[in-house]
């Protein structure tokens, strides 16, 4: 590999790195201010998201720099197409995180609905999936990746388990309604956050062994 390759290829790990540390820590302030119902965490996640837009693009720039300059083949093709994949996604992280401390916010302002839902674990499977994806992306850890593919079910099962909930709480009584349905864009919202380190996740594997994953649920039964 030629050594001015490397050196983009190794500063282009810690800029994704660290875009990806920006996004998890909007995604688990935004868990953290929906379930413990913390305006000021939701509004943290708000004033924070500029800067992950800027240091998406600007590693978008990068990307396309080095394509052109370098013209990669083979395993550092692959890395460099898989970071502008990831890079996207983890943009879009940080723009759902956005949309879960709205929700959050407008909740903490309200009375609090006499449901149960289970936003606790719901939080945990989504923020361990978006830290292991990282680190996926990190180690270039196929297993890893792996995993958080797996974890993907887990989170559909709770998203479609509060839907119900939530449904027939605003049948039962109409004065539930606006509250229900922030909870239910926050529980989608949080299910989209899932979604996405399942893209990251396949984009690993896409990196590491050239295997595209992407509508293969079977490979995961």
């Amino acid at each position: 590999m030629p050594i001015h390759l490397h050196q983009d290829l190794d500063r282009l790990a810690k800029e994704i790195l660290s875009l990806g540390a920006l996004a998890e820590e909007a995604t688990n302030h935004a868990i953290e201010a929906l379930i413990h119902r913390r305006a000021d965490l939701a509004e943290s996640v708000l004033s924070g998201d500029d800067r992950i837009d800027r240091r998406e693009v600007e590693i978008e720039i990068e990307c396309l720099k080095m394509l052109a300059l370098h013209q990669p083949v083979a395993a550092d093709l692959r890395y460099i197409v898989a970071i502008l994949k990831v890079n996207s996604d983890l943009e879009r992280v940080g723009d759902l995180a956005v949309n879960v401390a709205e929700r959050a916010l407008y909740l903490a302002n309200h009375d609090p609905l006499d449901v149960e839902l289970d936003f606790p674990t719901m939080g945990e499977l989504v923020k361990r999936m978006v830290r292991d994806c990282l680190d996926a992306v990190v180690r270039r850890d196929v297993e890893v990746a792996r995993r958080v593919i797996q974890d993907d079910d887990k989170v559909d099962e709770i998203n479609r388990a509060m839907f119900d909930i939530l449904e027939a709480t605003m049948q039962a009584d109409g004065s539930t309604v606006k509250r229900a349905v922030h909870l239910l864009s926050a529980s989608r919202h949080l299910e989209r956050i899932a979604d996405l380190a399942t893209n990251i996740s396949e984009g690993v594997i896409f990196m590491v062994d050239g295997e595209v994953v992407r509508h293969q649920p079977e490979l995961y039964e």
